[in-house]
């Protein structure tokens, strides 16, 4: 579980980097799900609230909607899902990331967990 991210208690990841706040879901998260093998993703310019759905990742085991971590808006999604949802499995941190989202206000992370405080959450 990688120390720089936050995460929610919905399972997603988030990331603060050069385009605005990268969002994916955890290995926990796809563990859970199975063999991903479909991914819904946003649309582009599509404004969204903190606990939103905003994506849906179907698997072998079930459907599950992936929730907005922060306010903002969505820039670029990652349509390499799209052909290859299993990225998703493969690699949950990199190349399975979903959608980039521009937040709405200053310091989007600051409610989201650490990584200690979401390992304690799946470890508890």
């Amino acid at each position: 579980m990688p120390e720089h991210l936050r995460y929610t208690s919905d399972h997603e990841w988030a990331r603060d980097d050069s385009e605005g706040v990268r969002i994916g879901i955890t290995d926990y998260a796809q563990d859970s799900l199975g063999d991903v093998v479909f991914v819904q993703l946003p649309t582009p310019g599509r404004r969204v609230s903190a606990g939103e759905s905003i994506a849906e990742v179907e698997s072998t085991k079930s459907v599950s909607d992936i929730y907005a971590p922060i306010d903002g808006t969505v820039t670029e999604v990652n349509q390499d899902l799209t052909d290859a949802p299993q990225r998703l499995n493969e690699d949950p941190y990199g190349e399975g990331w979903l959608c980039v989202i521009t937040p709405a206000g200053d310091a989007p992370l600051a409610p989201l967990l650490d990584a200690d405080a979401y390992r304690g959450l799946i470890e508890g």
